[in-house]
């Protein structure tokens, strides 16, 4: 579900951030049902049981199972290779670099399933400890203490993510709908009754504790992405006006409380290196503009920090804004 607006932004301002935020949680909310529903609707998975991938309701092998038998040479064999295997992963490899070349880690911001769960995990613990995190000090004031109920809320929100997440990884290495009934029947047996419940308390320890650490340290995907993003200097950034810092006074740095990342959004680019570019740091500042705006009525100025590219984006790594982030 996408975060809730302001209160206290007029109609115009409430829609237009709608806008802003509904592409990328229909996206994220497509690829989470996708994750889940893939296997057991064929779309793909690993059967260990057939020993091969399966791709839209096919066997996805290497077709030599002719040449096995003797029906083909060598150079047959290099080709079927080449064709079911080398090229597909060599044009999915370009295309992933190119766009993380330029845009960083917008797989993760848009569609990964792990860092949807993170932000979501993120707004409940917002609402009910008024912080996103146990590390954080809470900023919330509206939310007096910590109560039985809203802890339940966050521990049985996160346990059903961990069972979801474990279901969904067992059902891509063995065949789904008997692992579903088996499940349902409680006749789950051998290593999949002891895969279930170890991965699910793994992933429950996980987001709870240390779903920022493993996608900033220790996701090799992300990992991947920030690396190719920073060796481009023109790629998409989010960047700060710092002639403009004065106009931060105010704001007790609500774009850092935004990021899911825990990131400080108006510093260099090598203290952003795992940002999702999810955007939410800008939209926290575009509220706070016309929040002042509508405290002072005075006109609307555009947003402190925003998305650069280019030239532009080469002076994000030199002009340090020291003094304006929170860190």
């Amino acid at each position: 579900m996408p975060p809730n607006p302001p209160s206290n932004l007029p109609s115009h301002s409430v829609q237009s951030w709608l806008t802003k935020t509904r592409a990328r949680t229909i996206t994220q909310l497509s690829f989470f049902l996708l994750f889940l529903l893939a296997p057991a609707l064929d779309l793909f998975r690993l059967d260990l049981t057939q020993g091969h991938f399966i791709f839209l309701g096919h066997p996805l092998t290497l077709g030599l199972r002719d040449i096995q038998q003797g029906h083909g040479s060598a150079w047959d064999a290099a080709q079927s290779i080449f064709l079911h295997a080398f090229l597909p992963v060599l044009l999915l490899v370009a295309a992933g670099l190119l766009l993380f070349w330029r845009y960083g880690r917008l797989y993760c911001g848009w569609l990964c399933p792990h860092f949807s769960i993170v932000e979501t995990i993120n707004r409940s613990m917002e609402k009910n400890l008024g912080k996103p995190t146990l590390w954080e000090k809470k900023h919330n004031e509206k939310i007096k203490k910590n109560t039985l109920v809203g802890n339940l809320r966050i521990f049985l929100l996160t346990a059903s993510f961990a069972f979801l997440w474990a279901l969904a990884l067992l059902s891509y290495l063995i065949t789904p709908l008997p692992l579903y009934h088996d499940l349902i029947t409680g006749s789950l047996t051998g290593w999949p009754a002891i895969f279930l419940p170890v991965a699910t308390l793994t992933f429950l320890t996980d987001f709870i504790l240390a779903r920022h650490l493993f996608c900033r340290f220790g996701c090799a995907v992300g990992f991947f992405q920030s690396l190719l993003w920073m060796a481009n200097p023109k790629a998409m950034v989010v960047g700060f006006d710092k002639n403009r810092a004065a106009s931060c006074q105010s704001c007790n740095s609500k774009c850092d409380a935004q990021c899911p990342m825990r990131l400080p959004p108006r510093t260099i680019k090598r203290m952003k290196l795992s940002c999702t570019q999810c955007g939410q740091c800008i939209s926290a500042c575009e509220q706070q503009m016309q929040n002042v705006a509508n405290d002072t009525n005075q006109p609307l100025q555009p947003s402190v920090i925003k998305w650069v590219q280019g030239d532009e984006a080469k002076k994000v790594d030199r002009s340090p804004s020291r003094g304006t982030s929170s860190k």
